[in-house]
């Protein structure tokens, strides 16, 4: 027999539910409040599955959510939510719920479907399932645990119509995981359409994103949709949102606020049932606490955030990485050996996939009919690869020369009544010196050897990192 917790303040809903289920063969514990559910004696009771609430007079959803999966992580967990807690909703997915169904119960039928999925599901075939999908879309999920949680809350996440934000570095494969999203969802037979808004002018965006009417602009020959219209109940993946204008961010706001919009040159307004994912390898909130992003904006797009893991987190999977790019290139009879992999590990990937991509290609091109690709087959920029013991040392060596200038110059004014100030001031340049170089190479640490990353938090160019680092004149 199925048991089923129902954890809800409202004695209305636990009441409901109680009969629903009973009269499917459930056998159904209802509890009100936090209070209740911790006096459960959980050495006893053994639950299949959980409907918990997210707000109770006494407590977090989430904390109980978090205790029941200590307790009894097998147990599958329904979150039940109003449309304003949806964000809160899908951190709980990560905490370990299943899924979520948003209060008040409009369709029954659909949270019944819920629950037996849930009981039914099985936790192997689902994850096989999953990291298909992923594989189809061009996403190889891999043995990181960052990506695997990701994975599995992208395919939770799919499954509702909320819009979605990607946030990553450059190149970590916010596109790619889009497309898996629109692959996992019920929307998968509908279009799939991706625009990056950095790349196109303000005119031209808002004509690709609304369309516009024949004789709206010079050179607009003939009635033209836009990838809100044309995509339907699709998808519509917007990469770099961040770049798009002030203008450009007013209309998107209305487009998810009503579901409305006209094309340029007209005054028709049409609707849309889209769903939004949208990319930034800025971090959106900062870019609106610096009045670049409008906040109302952020808020929209802000319903799901899945944050990307760079690859220099990830370097794990490089392995299983390069093995996906060598066949995809049509080079399956070609391996990499154990030194050439130990190198790519080494290196710190700040184009991450994109640039890993980008150097297996080259390095094939020029690999000249071999069957294993060696370390000296793989060229990488030295600036790139993981600092060693020698920039430490060399810190550390800097850290007792000014510790040592300190003494030595505190006692000089100690034992004598006159100093010699050239000799000082000539000894402060070279420790100027020194702790400038310091400084980069710190900053350079921080930054995995990018040496641009590194030049703008100093707020330096990088003609004078490189010359306090002695590389060139700054002439």
């Amino acid at each position: 027999m199925v048991h089923l917790l129902v954890v809800d303040d409202e004695k209305e809903v636990g009441t409901f539910l109680s009969r629903l289920f009973t009269m499917k063969g459930y056998l159904v514990q209802v509890v009100n409040s936090g209070k209740e559910f911790h006096e459960i004696d959980w050495n006893q009771q053994r639950f299949d599955v959980a409907m918990i609430d997210l707000k109770l007079p006494d407590c977090d959803g989430l904390s109980l959510l978090q205790h029941l999966k200590q307790l009894q992580p097998r147990c599958k967990v329904l979150i039940m939510t109003g449309y304003s807690t949806v964000k809160t909703a899908v951190d709980a997915m990560k905490l370990g719920a299943s899924d979520y169904m948003e209060k008040p119960f409009v369709d029954i039928e659909v949270l019944e479907t819920q629950i037996d999925n849930l009981l039914n599901e099985n936790e192997a075939l689902n994850q096989h399932f999953i990291h298909k999908l992923a594989e189809d879309s061009g996403l190889i999920v891999g043995e990181s645990p960052l990506m695997k949680n990701l994975i599995e809350t992208a395919f939770k996440v799919a499954q509702k119509s909320v819009n979605v934000l990607i946030e990553g570095e450059t190149g970590s494969g916010k596109e790619v995981l889009s497309r898996f999203i629109h692959i996992a969802s019920p929307r998968n037979h509908e279009p799939f359409i991706g625009i990056n808004c950095g790349a196109i002018s303000e005119s031209l965006l808002e004509s690709e994103l609304f369309g516009h009417e024949k004789g709206a602009f010079t050179g607009a020959t003939q009635l033209r949709k836009g990838f809100f219209e044309i995509a339907g109940n699709g998808t519509l993946f917007l990469d770099e949102i961040a770049d798009a204008s002030p203008a450009i961010q007013v209309k998107l706001l209305r487009v998810l606020e009503t579901r409305e919009f006209m094309r340029v040159g007209s005054s028709a307004t049409l609707r849309t049932n889209a769903r939004l994912v949208a990319a930034s390898n800025e971090n959106l909130q900062q870019a609106v606490d610096k009045n670049k992003f409008r906040e109302d904006l952020f808020y929209r797009l802000n319903v799901v955030t899945l944050d990307i893991p760079p690859l220099r987190s990830r370097k794990e999977d490089i392995p299983l990485l390069v093995r996906h790019l060598v066949e995809r290139n049509g080079h399956g009879d070609i391996s990499f050996s154990i030194e050439a992999i130990e190198k790519l590990q080494q290196y710190n990937w700040p184009g991450n996939i994109r640039e890993l991509s980008n150097v297996v290609m080259r390095t094939l091109t020029l690999a000249d009919n071999k069957s294993i690709i060696t370390a000296n087959d793989i060229s990488l920029p030295n600036s790139q690869i993981t600092p060693d013991k020698n920039l430490s040392t060399e810190i550390q060596s800097t850290e007792n020369l000014l510790e040592e200038w300190r003494k030595r110059l505190v006692a000089d004014f100690n034992e004598k009544d006159e100093l010699m100030l050239e000799e000082i001031l000539t000894e402060i340049k070279q420790l100027q010196s020194a702790v400038g170089k310091e400084l980069v190479m710190q900053a350079l640490q921080k930054t995995y050897g990018n040496r641009n990353e590194a030049a703008k938090r100093l707020q330096i160019s990088i003609r004078k990192l490189r010359y306090i680092l002695n590389e060139k004149s700054q002439t």
